[in-house]
């Protein structure tokens, strides 16, 4: 085929699609700035998205994570025939091993990955959207696969339209707490272990100036946040696991997502804790959007007093406050770990979607999609898991 014929033929590819598709152009930026009107704009509570794709966290992750890593701002934003933005997709392109991988902005900080969707589109989005989508990712950059990993199926009132795309489970399952409107404490958390709970909390209440809170002023998500830094690494190092807190950039792009003010009087991210006169005892920190809150990450104090498990207590806590609110959901990340299934009987489905945009992307995307299927199947069967930590535990 010669050069003109092959032009002529995405010409016309171009003009089918955007007929039969309300998406009508696509453009393809990066440049934070150059995207943060648009991008704030589908901030809006009417529109569709997750907390974790918010500007302000995203924007911090890039700036001292992505750029730090070589990762390059791959903002795709799909418009209709009258340039009025439908979705925006935040995504970072690396280059390795000489393929070009556009993935979710946020890397292995945000549980959950999403565009940011103009709720009327997305309510009505079709299989031909996301085809006329792709095919303009394809012809209008030079990234060989989309790789996009741990979306939520459903978000909210309305299914993800990304999953009218090719997909398959993620390898980790997120547990949930779903929580009626009104429901009672019961509901949420059995009486039996609120008084298990309340046995052992008496131990703390009698610690001098023992309380509950959130964070609100910078001194004081800067004092909790240096105690954080200083515990972390040692819970980490007792419990054999690296240390994702101390990598490149990592701590610069927590504090300044902490510190973030958004509209409502939260931040990007909002830090509860548990403390007493003489120290932190415990704290979480994670997202919140006004319907769900969404854990990121916690420690609890190394002195005696981690003895009367403060962790569960400030989770009883943080529970309570967003049922308080009227929040109708709370999750604590992905894994598995025992203690979140003590307050989540239930698991957030959700997909990854590998897309071959090019030739050597039909490679990689195929190799991707067989190392998550491993890893679903490894994490989803117990002999196989205990082998794998094992393993692990013997490498390290």
């Amino acid at each position: 085929m010669t050069i003109a014929a092959a032009i002529e033929s995405r010409t016309a590819e171009a003009r089918a699609w955007s007929k039969a598709s309300r998406i009508a152009g696509v453009d393809i930026l990066h440049d934070l700035a150059e995207a943060e009107a648009i991008w704030r704009g589908f901030e809006d509570q009417q529109q569709f998205h997750t907390p974790y794709q918010r500007f302000d966290l995203l924007s911090n992750w890039q700036r001292q994570v992505g750029e730090r890593d070589s990762l390059l701002p791959f903002l795709v934003i799909a418009r209709d025939s009258e340039r009025r933005p439908l979705l925006l997709l935040p995504l970072a392109l690396r280059h390795e091993h000489g393929v070009r991988t556009a993935c979710f902005m946020g890397g292995k900080h945000t549980t959950f990955n999403m565009a940011l969707w103009d709720r009327d589109f997305a309510g009505d989005a079709t299989a031909t959207d996301l085809d006329a989508l792709i095919s303009a990712i394809r012809e209008r950059s030079e990234a060989d696969v989309l790789a996009l990993g741990q979306q939520p199926l459903r978000w909210r009132d309305l299914p993800n339209p990304m999953a009218l795309l090719p997909h398959q489970a993620s390898a980790n399952d997120c547990p949930l707490l779903t929580m009626a409107a009104g429901a009672a404490p019961a509901a949420l958390i059995s009486n039996s272990f609120r008084r298990r709970l309340k046995g052992k909390e008496r131990k703390l209440q009698a610690l001098p100036g023992y309380r509950y809170g959130v964070a609100t002023t910078d001194a004081e998500i800067k004092r909790l946040l240096d105690w954080f830094f200083l515990i972390k690494p040692l819970r980490m190092a007792e419990q054999k696991l690296p240390n994702v807190f101390a990598e490149p950039g990592v701590e610069d792009f927590i504090r300044g997502a902490c510190m973030a003010p958004l509209a409502d009087g939260g931040h990007a991210i909002d830090i509860h804790a548990l403390e007493c006169d003489d120290e932190v005892i415990a704290i979480f920190a994670g997202v919140a959007d006004g319907h769900r809150y969404s854990m990121m990450f916690n420690t609890y104090t190394m002195s005696g007093n981690s003895r009367y498990s403060p962790g569960l207590i400030l989770m009883r806590n943080i529970i309570d406050h967003y049922a308080g609110l009227g929040y109708r959901a709370l999750d604590l990340g992905i894994g598995s770990d025992d203690y979140k299934r003590l307050f989540c009987k239930s698991d957030e489905p959700i997909f990854d979607c590998f897309i071959p945009l090019s030739l050597r992307g039909r490679l990689a995307a195929s190799a991707m999609a067989g190392i998550n299927r491993a890893k679903h199947l490894v994490k989803h069967n117990q002999a196989l898991l205990h082998m794998a930590q094992k393993l692990r535990g013997a490498l390290r």
